[in-house]
Order: C-alpha cells, then sequence, then structure tokens
C-alpha cells in the first residue's frame, strides 16, 4: 500500500511532526511513502523511507495525481497552507479533483490525517 504526501512551505514541518507520531506503526506495516520533491527530502532527513518525485511546483502534484489516477495510491495527505499564495494553486486543485473522481482518500490536515493514519495503520499492519 502507498501513501503520497505533500506539505506546501509553512507546513513542511507540521508533516514530519506528524508522521514522527506514527513512526512505530510505519515500521510494522506494508506502508510505502511517496512524496514530492522538498516534502519528501524534509521526511528522509527525520529518518522515513521515502519515494522523492518532482517538487510540487515542478510536477511533483501531478505525478501524484497521476498515481491516484491509475489507483496506485490508498490515500493522499496534504497538508495545505490556506493562509498563503501558491502560484501551482491549478495543480493543487487537479490532484484534490483526481481524488475525488477516483475516490482516492485526501487528509488536508493533520487532525484529518491522523483519522486516516489510524485507521490503515490498522487495517494493513504486520
Amino acid at each position: 500500500m502507498k501513501i503520497a504526501l505533500i506539505a506546501h512551505d509553512g507546513k513542511k514541518a507540521d508533516m514530519v511532526h506528524f508522521l514522527s507520531g506514527f513512526r512505530d506503526a510505519l515500521h510494522r506495516t506494508d506502508i510505502d511513502l511517496v512524496a514530492t520533491g522538498t516534502t519528501g527530502s524534509h521526511i528522509e532527513k527525520a529518518g522515513f523511507e521515502v519515494e522523492k518525485l518532482l517538487s510540487g511546483p515542478l510536477g511533483g502534484d501531478a505525478q501524484i495525481a497521476a498515481l491516484a489516477a491509475e489507483k496506485k495510491l490508498a490515500a493522499v495527505i496534504f497538508f495545505r497552507d490556506p493562509l498563503d499564495k501558491h502560484p501551482h494553486e491549478p495543480d493543487v486543485q487537479m490532484l484534490m479533483r483526481i481524488c475525488d473522481v477516483h475516490n482516492i482518500p485526501l487528509a488536508t490536515n493533520p487532525a484529518s490525517a491522523e483519522l486516516m493514519f489510524k485507521a490503515l495503520t490498522q487495517t494493513y499492519g504486520t
């Protein structure tokens, strides 16, 4: 099972903090992590194994959307910064639409991501 991780610049530390709370659960499951480039670098520096794609503005959001459209993702966690402008907002909207079209669970904040992760780590634990 593969989960995609994305975080806007102001939310990357929140993503690492969030994942740190699930470190043990991730080690006990068959969950693979994939992330946009810069988010993935932060996650990797925190000691997690992650497949890094392109940076979001350079096409990483689109790469994750393609994985969702191909049904290669179990879920997407995208910590968005709703208080900042993002030049690649059309890509963000496209990713969210693809998740809706293909019924891929999408969490956009730590509260919803925690509920999703708890369910997935319990369901797919080894």
